[in-house]
This record gives structure tokens, C-alpha cells and sequence, in this order.
């Protein structure tokens, strides 16, 4: 007689949301093979479609307040989850609407675009409801490789191949130690479930083996999130790839890997928090001055964004330090409103151009107030944010981000972070001086109409002020998100 076989249960219900993505980037390959051959736009609608799906099903979880459990606890659909799937959904629909014109204009119209941008998305938010060290490490290889491609979609530009396969090459290279640092937890522990690992290193404290295997993650999610020493492909990538894809590697992509980590650190090695602390703090302070001291000498404005989210990550990462419900709630909020900000400053760029090539030298924006006052005033509100001025989004996020690290007792840390805000005034200013104060040198800049992006700028304006004006109902959510973490 055949011994009986136990098939365990399949719970979709909580992948709901991610399954809804999924479909959608399906459903525009499928589409793809169809008429009209002559414009992907309606695509780029599809994949609107589906991320819209994909925040109502996240919103009614949410509404509804029930955990969710599925694979034998590798997927938890948890309020955390719920509010990273929102701001990754929000990132992604932004950048879809700013992408549907933006291709056009630029040469890289495809519908492999938007399915890759959807399974990017959906590894994303896999990332957030992971409860297991395999589930992170599926996930992140998800929307690695469809980033990889992303970066490299124009292909007849050098700077773009070159983005690509170096985002590749050491992507590659920190994820071969993300999977060394797994396999040694799992064999210090015996699990790669995150709260079967917190149950074991709470009883065997500070093992070496314990402390490698937590060194080695600490570097694969330090490339994802682009934390010195390992920003490296940063720069270039942020340069090379498409704006609407620089965009969302700098908010999507990072907030999901913050997402990770902060489940990793705060659930499966709380019983490791003095260790990690340490360190989080030192790579904090050097983060933070590194990205904005060489922002200082970047003449293109891409590149200085990019150093300018190296400096933010070293900002965010304050918030582990804390250690407390406030600065992981912290760290939430200000990636709520660092993705608004972000994608705004983006979006501008994207609308802009010269001489035929998109305008990313600062000197390029010379005068832009005069010609296009109401688009430089709107990428002037949005440097503000990223400065830290109130009333806007980024002087809320930061204020609650350093109250937190202050609270935690960490004031030194505290004094570095905020003398690095004003040195990071020097070089957003810079770039509203030349809008306002320069008169440019040859061609004048030309700015694409697109109603999509316009409209993305619009949300995302609204967003930051939003943010900065009544801060307090999302501050609440976001410390309501990590409520489950802590118990």
C-alpha cells in the first residue's frame, strides 16, 4: 500500500496583490504580439491598470486587518507588507506615467519595457511580505534581473551598455554574498525562516558563525540599497539608464530593499542588535558624508541625485540605529515621502531636453524659470524637500528621523547628520540658482508636453505637501506598520 502523500495547503489570498501585478505584466506581453504594432502607449495603460489592481487588493487588506500567512510562514502579509506595498505601488505607477511619452521621445518604445517594470514590481513586493531568507533572496534576484535589462534599454547608447552590465557584474557579485551570509545563518541556526532564526540567536548570542553570516547579508543589502562602501554602481547606473528607470531603481527598488532589511535585522537578529548597531552607525556617518560631499563636485544633475541617495540611505539608516518602534517608524515615513520627492525630481528631468538629448548638465537649466516658470518652480519645491525645508515632506521625514536617533541617545550622530543637511543645501541650491539667477549659454532648453507626466508630477507635488502639511495620519500608519515587528 502507497504511503499517503500530505500536499500542503496553497494560500493566494495573501499574494493577492503581488499575483495581480504579475497578471498584468502577462497580459501585456500577450498583447504585446497584437495589433497596433505602431505605439506600446496602451500597454503602458495595461500596466497602469495593473498596479492600480494591485493598491486597491493592498488597501482592502489592509481595511480589513487580518495578518496572512502562506508557505509555511515564507510569505506574511502583514500591515508592514501592506504599507510597502503601497509606496512600491505608488513609485511604479508614477513611473509609468511618466514613461508612457518619455519612450516615445526618447527611442526605447517596447512592451518588454513595461512587463519587465511589472516583474520588477512584483519582486519588490515579495521583498516586503518575505519571512523567509530564500523567499529575500527569490525575490531580490527578481527584480535585479529585470533592472539589469531596464537599465541597458538603449542600446545604441554607450552610457546606457555600460550602466547595464556594471549593474550587473557587481549586482552579481553581492548577491553571491547575500547567499554565502543565508547559508551560514542557516547553518548556525538550522532555518532560514526569519523567526525561527530570532528564537536561536536569541539562545546562542554573539556565535561567530552567527556574526559572518550576518556581515555577509549586511553587504548584499548594502549594494541594493547603495550604502558606502558599496554605492559604487550607483552613479553610472543613475546616469546611464533611462530617467523613468532611475526613478524607480532609486525608489521602488531601494525602498523594498530597506523593506528586507529592516525584517532581517529587526525580527530574525534583534538578539544581535548591539553588534549590528555598532556598525549601522558607522556606516551611517560615512554614508551620509560621503554621498554628499561628492555631490558637491557633480556637474550633472543625474550623477548628483545619485550621490544625493547615497546621502539619504546614510539618513534612513539612522533610523535602524535607533533601534525603537519611532525610528523603524521613522524610516517608513521617510521613504513615503522620499519616493514622492524623488520621482518628482525625476519626472522634470524626463520632461526636459536639449539639443535633442535629454538636458542633465545643471547648466543646462540656466534660465528655466524665464521660459518655463511653472516647471521650475515645481523642480524647485522638490530640491526644497530634499533639502529639508518645511513646510514641505522632507523636513517632516527628517525631523522625525533624527527625533528618533536623539531619543535613542545617539546625539553625535545626530549633529553629523544634520551638518550634512547643510551641505547638501549647497548643491540643490545651486541647481535653483541657475533656474532663477543664469541666463543660458547657446541653445535654450526645449520641455516635452506629455499629459501622463504632467499628471505624475501633479500626484507627486501634492504628495510632498501632503506630507509636510499633515503629517500625523501617515506618520500613524507608518508606525502602525511596524507594530507587528516588535512584539
Amino acid at each position: 500500500m502507497s504511503p499517503d502523500i500530505t500536499v500542503p495547503p496553497v494560500a493566494l489570498v495573501p499574494l493577492l496583490p503581488v499575483l495581480a501585478v504579475l497578471g498584468a505584466g502577462v497580459l501585456v506581453l500577450v498583447l504585446d504580439l497584437l495589433p497596433p504594432r505602431d505605439g506600446k502607449t496602451h500597454l503602458g495603460g495595461v500596466a497602469l491598470i495593473g498596479v492600480i489592481a494591485a493598491m486597491l487588493a493592498t488597501v482592502a487588506r489592509w481595511v480589513a486587518g487580518t495578518e496572512e500567512r502562506a508557505f509555511r510562514d515564507m510569505i506574511l502579509l502583514d500591515r508592514y507588507a501592506l504599507f510597502f506595498d503601497l509606496v512600491i505601488c505608488y513609485a511604479v505607477a508614477l513611473v509609468l506615467m511618466l514613461s508612457m511619452d518619455y519612450l516615445g521621445r526618447t527611442g526605447g518604445e517596447s512592451g518588454e519595457y513595461y512587463a519587465l517594470v511589472l516583474f520588477a514590481t512584483a519582486g519588490m513586493m515579495l521583498l516586503a511580505a518575505a519571512g523567509d531568507l530564500i523567499v529575500i533572496f527569490l525575490a531580490l534576484e527578481l527584480t535585479s534581473l529585470s533592472l539589469y535589462v531596464l537599465a541597458g534599454l538603449f542600446t545604441t547608447r554607450l552610457t546606457s551598455g555600460e550602466a547595464s552590465m556594471k549593474y550587473f557584474l557587481l549586482g552579481a557579485f553581492a548577491s553571491s554574498f547575500l547567499l554565502y551570509g543565508i547559508a551560514l545563518l542557516y547553518g548556525a541556526t538550522g532555518s532560514t525562516n526569519l523567526d525561527r532564526i530570532a528564537a536561536s540567536a536569541a539562545a546562542r548570542g554573539g556565535e561567530p558563525l552567527l556574526l559572518v553570516g550576518l556581515g555577509l547579508l549586511l553587504v548584499g543589502f548594502g549594494f541594493k540599497i547603495s550604502s558606502v562602501p558599496f554605492h559604487m554602481w550607483a552613479p553610472d547606473v543613475y546616469e546611464g539608464a533611462p530617467t523613468s528607470i532611475t526613478a524607480l531603481i532609486a525608489t521602488g527598488s531601494k525602498a523594498a530593499a530597506f523593506a528586507a532589511l529592516i525584517r532581517v535585522l529587526v525580527v530574525a537578529l534583534r538578539g544581535l542588535q548591539p553588534d549590528w548597531t555598532a556598525l549601522m552607525w558607522a556606516l551611517a556617518a560615512v554614508t551620509m558624508t560621503l554621498g554628499n560631499v561628492v555631490a558637491l563636485a557633480q556637474s550633472n544633475l543625474k550623477r548628483m541625485l545619485a550621490y544625493s541617495s547615497i546621502a539619504h540611505v546614510g539618513y534612513m539608516l539612522m533610523g535602524l540605529v535607533a533601534g525603537s518602534a519611532q525610528g523603524a517608524g521613522a524610516v517608513l515615513f521617510y521613504l513615503l515621502a522620499y519616493t514622492f520627492t524623488t520621482i518628482g525630481a525625476f519626472g522634470v528631468i524626463g520632461l526636459c531636453a536639449r539639443a535633442g538629448e535629454e538636458a542633465v548638465e545643471v547648466g543646462d537649466y540656466a534660465g528655466l524659470a524665464r521660459r518655463h516658470p511653472v516647471l521650475a518652480a515645481t523642480l524647485a519645491l522638490f530640491l526644497l524637500s530634499l533639502i529639508g525645508i518645511p513646510p514641505l515632506a522632507g523636513f517632516v521625514a527628517k525631523f522625525y528621523l533624527f527625533g528618533s536617533a536623539v531619543r535613542a541617545g545617539y546625539i553625535w550622530l545626530t549633529v553629523i547628520a544634520v551638518l550634512n543637511s547643510a551641505v547638501a543645501a549647497y548643491y540643490y541650491l545651486r541647481v535653483i540658482v541657475y533656474m532663477y539667477m543664469r541666463e543660458p549659454d547657446g541653445e535654450p532648453m526645449g520641455v516635452a508636453t506629455s499629459f501622463a507626466g504632467g499628471l505624475a508630477l501633479a500626484i507627486a507635488l501634492v504628495g510632498i505637501v501632503l506630507l509636510g502639511i499633515i503629517p500625523a495620519p501617515f506618520a500613524d500608519l507608518a508606525q502602525a506598520a511596524v507594530a507587528p515587528l516588535l512584539r
